[in-house]
Formats: C-alpha cells, structure tokens, sequence
C-alpha cells in the first residue's frame, strides 16, 4: 500500500472493467515500489505473508500462468483481487527495532469490495472523529501555514526520493533522519498547523478495505493554497512504545485553485468557502481495538508534495510566498468529514 502506484493500479482496474477490456486482475500489498519480495517497510514490519512470494510461489511462472491464461484460455484459479490488509500483529518492538503490525492477504470479487460500506467520520470542533453529526453551531477550525516552514514528509507511498525522503510506514515524530525535522523533534501532531481528529479508543476492531477520501469545507484569506489528509492507526501507549505509535497508512492533498476542475484552474477570493475532495491512495488495515483512527489536515507535506507560496502566482515561477490563514469547517451545515471504506473482517 506503499506504492505510489497503487492509485494508479486500482484505477486502471475499475476503468479497464467499465471499458469491458477482458478480465481484470488486480494486487495490492503493502509493498514500497518494487519491493514486492521484503515484508518491513519504513520502521514497520509486517510479517512473512507480506511478501508476494508467501502465495504465489516463483513469480515469473506466476505471470506466465496470468498470460497463458489471457491470451490461450487455459485455467487460472486466481482470485479478481487479492489484498494484503496490514494490522492484527503484536504491536511489540521486534529484535530489529521495528513495530510488528502484521496483515494477512484476503481475496475479492471485485474493487473495492461489494460488501464494502463506505462510513462518513466527521470531524468535530472539540478533534473527535466519528460518525456522529457534528453541532450546528460549531465554530470553524483555523490556522497559519506558514511556507517557510513546511509539515515534514514522515513516510508513505512515495519512492525515488531517498535519500531526501523515505517511503512506508512511520510513527509521525519528527526525527533527524528525515528532511526538514529539527529538535527536539516533536511528534507532528503537536505543531499549530496540523490539525488532529482521532476516535476515542475503539471498543471492538475496524478493518477498511478501498479507496479513501476526504470531504473538507474550507476557506483561505488569500489567492490559493494546499490542504493535505494524512490516515493514521494510532497505537496506545505501551512497553515498547511508551507514547504510543502512530503510523501512517496514506495521505492526500489538493491545491485548492485545481479545486472544481484540473483543466480550469481558479484562484479564490479571501474568505471564500469551497467544498474539496482530497483523494488519498487506497488502503486496507485492520485497526484493532484498543488503538485510533486519526485524520490530520494540514496544508503541507514537504518534500513529498511542492510547498504552495499562498500567492496565487504561476506554478513553479513563484518569486513570493506569504502565510495563509487556512480553515476548517466543521458544523452541521458544512460537515467536513472522511469516507473509510469499512468491511466486515
């Protein structure tokens, strides 16, 4: 789930089946890109079933199976779809230093799954995350994103950035082996422009499966700027990790001028209310009970992303920047929320 590829993968899943191209196969597993044999990823290990050769044996007979049975028609028992959905480990810190987040591989008829119910989690004023309805008069959320000073990339589906920035799952602490962090390297929820929704500490476990959006109301006092979706499986505090972990599972981000269309750009009035959909990258885990879900919304997420100058000026040509006042909504008139694609374990 760690490759930036796996939007793309999915996407030319379901366009090739409208398109009626044939049967469609599709693979999803916790691999950084072209790693598809190792089973760690950023700080997190995931077990021996992560790698693809724990079920599909030598994976050039794999694919020459998939083509024979494409082009001549010979039988191929595999599955449209197969998952890998990361959690249910231990949560331990292994001998190697690395969290134990486990998964196991399920099988699908389709993408996302018929069963899947797609759940909206709101986000509240007081930072919960849940279903519930958030209050009618809820006063919004706001901050100064400040250029000069980025939210630095911790992790996720990224590549060919090392060793500037690294892929895969880490716990959302700054540290000096990322881009950007400074001492006393502080976790990122604590800074003034990350704004934290998190569940209280679920009760029974929540496995989603599928693809992840953010539905934000938002505002900025000048010409265009960034909002950014980060999913997060937060781990309660224990012996090994005495504050908890909280690892990343997939991020998104829209540049609010690309808001209505990509093809026709617009710059915004100060003060202007707009309704985004922030697409993150598909993903499946399992969330145990006991730990979080957690939705941060900042406007940055550096160097994974270019940092937006606030000027409204040409992209890539910018010679200013200024810090914008960004802002949530998040009142019953204009429920900001995340959909997770929850299905049944």
């Amino acid at each position: 789930m760690f490759d930036p590829y796996s939007r793309t993968a999915s996407s030319n899943y379901m366009g090739l089946k409208r398109a009626g191209r044939g049967p469609q196969r599709l693979i999803l597993g916790p691999w950084t890109h072209g790693d598809r044999s190792e089973t760690r990823f950023g700080d997190v290990e995931f077990g021996a079933d992560a790698a693809i050769d724990s079920w599909c044996g030598d994976w050039r007979q794999y694919r020459l199976r998939h083509f024979e049975s494409v082009i001549r028609g010979t039988p191929n028992p595999e599955p449209p779809v197969r998952v890998f959905v990361m959690g249910g480990g231990s949560g331990r810190r292994n001998s190697d230093g690395h969290l134990e987040h486990g998964g196991r591989w399920i099988s699908l008829s389709d993408w996302p799954a018929p069963a899947t119910n797609f759940v909206p989690y709101n986000l509240h004023g007081d930072g919960r995350l849940d279903p519930a309805a958030p209050d009618a008069t809820a006063p919004p959320l706001s901050y100064d994103f400040d250029p000069a000073h980025p939210v630095p990339t911790i992790g996720g589906n990224l590549t060919s950035l090392e060793p500037v920035a690294r892929g895969g799952a880490w716990d959302q602490v700054e540290g000096q082996e990322f881009y950007g962090c400074s001492p006393p390297y502080l976790p990122l929820a604590s800074r003034a422009d990350v704004l934290v929704f998190q569940t209280s500490p679920l009760a029974a476990p929540v496995q989603i499966v599928g693809p992840v959006e953010a539905e934000l109301w938002v505002a900025t006092d000048g010409p265009d700027t960034d909002f950014t979706a980060k999913l997060i499986d937060v781990y309660p505090a224990s012996a090994d990790y005495p504050r908890g972990y909280a690892m990343i599972l997939t991020d998104g981000i829209m540049r609010l001028r690309y808001a209505e269309d990509f093809s026709s750009p617009r710059l915004r009035q100060p003060g202007e209310v707009v309704k985004i959909t922030v697409t993150l990258f598909p993903t499946a885990n399992f969330f145990s009970a006991g730990h979080r879900i957690r939705l941060d919304i900042s406007s940055s997420n550096f160097p994974k992303f270019d940092v937006n100058p606030n000027t409204g000026e040409p992209e890539g040509r910018a010679r200013r920047r200024r810090i914008a006042v960004n802002t949530v909504f998040v009142d019953a008139a204009r429920p900001s929320r995340v959909i997770l694609p929850v299905l049944a374990a």
